[in-house]
């Protein structure tokens, strides 16, 4: 939803004198005072002025644009709603029966790579917001155009296909021989340079190629500083320990993402780099104050938060922040009271996997999704059981437990992220 505005303090003032000189000497003294002194009185703040002017500068174009946004997500059932929150991998659409641990951790020769019969059937019944791929997912560049172009063409409201490229380790595509599309090293690697148009780099390189093969949401980058010596899944993936030049690279890196149109997601919220346990195995916990992260971990967060387009929020728990005992997904004084009420972020939040133990040896797919939810988190990200997943959260909404205003909050969002007009 593309709304026009004059967002240029100056360009404003010219603005408002000039139509006041034109008035002026078309003689309307009349029109004057409703048009200019009307407004003066009933907004003496300048700022109120110019924003009254920027609601009166919005072309036809515009409001039927924001009309047709707002009639896609009135027209949609609440079932449709739901199963926009989900992101999933392709193989999690078999059936409704089907318990998906070997889905999750099964082996590579287990993805799905083109979207059979069935997909197609399950999608109908379950029309998620969206595909995560894995190395599983991908075999050829011919099959993976074929995918990206028929996941996308499974509905008719937006597919949006979603991966983990961040360069280094941690690459779908690159890593696969039958792909020729340039390797990105590690994180840590360019953030030794000190140069930004490295990270600049990375991010065009890998949003180039991942917007040719159809994929326009990437789960990077990394804002996480290895400030651990021990940990064991940051490390080289981070662009260093220095908050301030990290800061500096994960921009240029998000920069690079957006010249191709691919969306950028900051993670692990709010800063995994000082832990020295993998939230993928299972309970993690970091001590640190809010004072503490917000001199170090959450610095490259905060000074980016303006620019991507989504935060991932960690499973890590904080006890010296919070007194619920809940991982930062499903923690909603770290959500919505700290990320989206203090640091006034109001993009996509997007959960970390809750296949991961960290969320599975306590909570039951149903549980962690609606938990993760209320918390204020808008896309729940492969849970290991889908559509017991799906149906906590319908219940929920359907015994009011989830208010539909809520749901309709965090469909919003995901459909402006897919940039549906």
């Amino acid at each position: 939803m593309k709304i026009f505005k004059i967002t240029n303090i100056e360009n404003k003032k010219c603005l408002l004198s000039l139509l006041l000189i034109t008035v002026i000497l078309c003689g309307c003294a009349d029109q004057t005072e409703n048009t200019f002194e009307s407004s003066e009185t009933e907004n003496t703040d300048t700022d109120e002025v110019l924003l009254s002017l920027d609601d009166q500068t919005a072309s036809d174009s515009d409001v039927l644009q924001h009309n047709k946004y707002d009639d896609l997500l009135s027209s949609m059932t609440t079932e449709e709603k739901v199963a926009q929150l989900f992101f999933i991998r392709p193989e999690q659409l078999i059936d409704d029966s089907y318990v998906n641990d070997e889905a999750i951790v099964g082996s590579e020769g287990e993805g799905a790579v083109y979207v059979s019969d069935n997909i197609k059937t399950m999608y109908e019944k379950y029309p998620v917001g969206g595909f995560v791929l894995f190395a599983k997912n991908i075999d050829t560049p011919e099959q993976l155009m074929s995918f990206t172009h028929d996941l996308k063409s499974l509905g008719e409201i937006n597919t949006l296909i979603a991966i983990d490229e961040e360069g280094g380790i941690v690459t779908r595509i690159a890593q696969n021989d039958n792909f020729n599309v340039p390797y990105i090293d590690t994180m840590e690697s360019i953030g030794i340079t000190g140069d930004e148009s490295n990270a600049y780099f990375a991010g065009d390189t890998i949003g180039e190629y991942l917007a040719d093969y159809g994929i326009f949401w990437d789960f990077a980058p990394v804002a996480d500083l290895n400030t651990n010596p021990d940990n064991i899944v940051i490390g080289s993936r981070s662009f260093g320990s220095d908050a301030q030049l990290s800061s500096g690279m994960v921009r240029s890196y998000i920069d690079g993402l957006h010249a191709h149109g691919v969306k950028s997601t900051l993670k692990h919220f709010p800063g995994h780099g000082d832990t020295s346990e993998d939230t993928h195995s299972g309970y993690v916990c970091l001590n640190k104050t809010w004072e503490e992260l917000s001199e170090t971990e959450l610095v490259p967060f905060v000074l980016n938060l303006d620019r991507t387009d989504a935060v991932m929020a960690a499973h890590i728990t904080l006890p010296g922040v919070t007194d619920d005992g809940l991982p930062c997904s499903m923690s909603y004084d770290v959500i919505t009271g700290k990320l989206r009420g203090e640091l006034g972020f109001n993009g996509v939040v997007v959960t970390d996997s809750l296949a991961m133990r960290a969320i599975t040896d306590s909570y039951s797919s149903g549980e962690a999704s609606v938990m993760a939810f209320e918390a204020g988190c808008d896309v729940l990200l492969t849970p290991q059981n889908f559509y017991e997943a799906y149906k906590g959260v319908l219940d929920a909404v359907e015994s009011g437990e989830i208010a539909v205003e809520r749901l309709d909050q965090s469909v919003g969002r995901i459909l402006a992220l897919k940039d549906i007009e």
